[in-house]
């Protein structure tokens, strides 16, 4: 089950892939990780997939990662008389804390977060930027507004505040009730919405601990301005394109991407991109020339994984997404420039013992052409390291953890592979050999690259570096 490819996919799961025989397909199409959308179904509904993912696992002998992600707060207007008002350029509007069946001059607003935080001049983005209105003046429960992008306001449409950096928690009640839930599941992956600060991460990190690998959905222009903080907090990043890409300028969009993706590679932290990539695929067989360059860019950047949404969830094609987005990323990689620009963007070193050792043995590898290096790891960290330099050879990293594996799911250029716990230097060199053999990455008398820590299984030491041949 060996993907020659180096970035993973991930894919959500929804009613046009949640059968044991689509969710089989899907993988052997390319699917590293899958997504189950808390915004979306019930537990019960979540709890098949979960047990249909685990049992296609264990047929297929490979490690498969789950990731939950939590809907988060949603803030929208109330209801409105007749269901709807239209609303023109330059029009005066008026917001009101408390209240139903409203007008003009009274649309519901039932958030007091908001009322305690807008200032005069903050903008409110309703249906995802449809209608774009200007803060004129406010009180305590009521605020007035006047229109710059006119269109219509319905009930329950949602709203962005991208000035504003509110007062509330990225976990709502119905979040802590599925977060608990998907902890007793035991997901690989926790995606956190609406983060805005680095204390949002505490607050989540209290709450799932070690059990799940804690991601941060970058979907707020807050975020961006403590970004190197939450990305420390964080266990990985997904790049939320759809709702930051409301609250910031879509112009600004794309190079946001790269700086993500770019800090992330620095920090040594698994990072998504996300939202619309093949988004004409829900209802077409083929996508649109831009949406493949679009993946493919993510691919140029460096990024871990690439992931489909409603596609793969909701729409007619979701086999066909998952395959194109195979062969987007295979074409993509072997193209002649991929490694010279990924090598363009790779970070300046870290000047530390692990991290010396993990690029050494990356440029060992591609100095020798070994087919692999094999990375012991019993936290992910020293596959994390590999990676992190982008090597033209394969990384097979090998843990006794079964929690690891699946989380390694994520990591770019890693095929990660369950073993016993290593005790000797004999019995590292034996299993490397074997495992490297057995997941055709190497054959005998080929020479390997072996990375791990002494004294092994202990987190974070990365600090041996050999060179072995197979059956020598």
């Amino acid at each position: 089950m060996r993907r020659h490819r180096r970035a993973k996919i991930v894919a959500t799961v929804g009613p046009a892939s949640n059968s044991p025989e689509m969710l089989k397909a899907l993988f052997l199409a390319g699917v590293d990780t899958f997504r189950l959308n808390f915004s979306h179904g019930t537990h019960e509904d979540h709890a098949k997939v979960h047990a249909h993912i685990r049992a296609l696992e264990k047929e297929v002998g490979r490690p498969i990662g789950i990731l939950q992600d939590l809907q988060g707060p949603k803030i929208r207007v109330g209801t409105i008389k007749d269901g709807k008002i239209t609303v023109a350029k330059g029009d005066t509007i008026r917001f009101v804390l408390k209240g139903q069946d409203g007008d003009r001059d009274a649309i519901p607003l039932p958030h007091p977060e908001i009322f305690a935080a807008v200032l005069p001049g903050h903008h409110l983005l309703i249906d995802d930027g449809r209608v774009r209105v200007k803060v004129t003046s406010l009180g305590d429960d009521a605020m007035t507004a006047e229109v710059i992008f006119g269109g219509i306001i319905s009930n329950r449409k949602g709203v962005n505040l991208p000035g504003t950096l509110l007062n509330l928690s990225p976990l709502t009640a119905k979040d802590r009730a599925d977060l608990e839930f998907g902890l007793n599941l035991g997901v690989d992956w926790v995606a956190l919405s609406f983060v805005q600060k680095p204390s949002d991460m505490i607050e989540a990190r209290g709450l799932i601990g070690d059990r799940a690998g804690l991601m941060a959905k970058i979907e707020k222009p807050q975020a961006l301005d403590q970004i190197d903080d939450i990305i420390r907090l964080s266990d990985a990043i997904m790049v939320a394109r759809g709702d930051l890409g409301v609250e910031i300028p879509q112009e600004e969009v794309p190079g946001r991407q790269k700086e993500l993706v770019r800090a992330c590679r620095l920090a040594v932290k698994p990072v998504i991109v996300a939202t619309q990539m093949l988004d004409s695929m829900v209802a077409a067989p083929t996508p649109t020339r831009a949406e493949a360059s679009d993946v493919a860019t993510a691919i140029y950047d460096g990024a871990d994984a690439v992931m489909l949404s409603a596609e793969s969830a909701s729409g007619s094609y979701p086999l066909e997404a998952v395959s194109m987005m195979d062969r987007i990323i295979a074409t993509t990689e072997r193209h002649k420039l991929y490694h010279s620009l990924i090598r363009a963007s790779e970070p300046a070193e870290e000047q530390t013992p692990p991290h010396a050792v993990a690029a050494a043995a990356a440029d060992l590898a591609e100095a020798v052409r070994a087919p692999v290096i094999v990375a012991f790891t019993s936290s992910g960290t020293t596959a994390a390291r590999i990676a992190r330099k982008r090597p033209e050879v394969a990384i097979l990293a090998i843990t006794a953890d079964q929690d690891v594996s699946r989380r390694l799911c994520l990591l770019w250029g890693t095929h990660s592979a369950l073993s016993e716990d290593i005790h000797s230097y004999e019995q590292m060199v034996e299993v490397a050999s074997a495992m490297s053999q057995s997941a055709e990455f190497a054959k005998l008398h080929d020479q390997i690259i072996v990375v791990a820590g002494i004294p092994f299984a202990q987190a974070g030491t990365t600090n041996n570096l050999r060179m072995l041949q197979i059956g020598g």
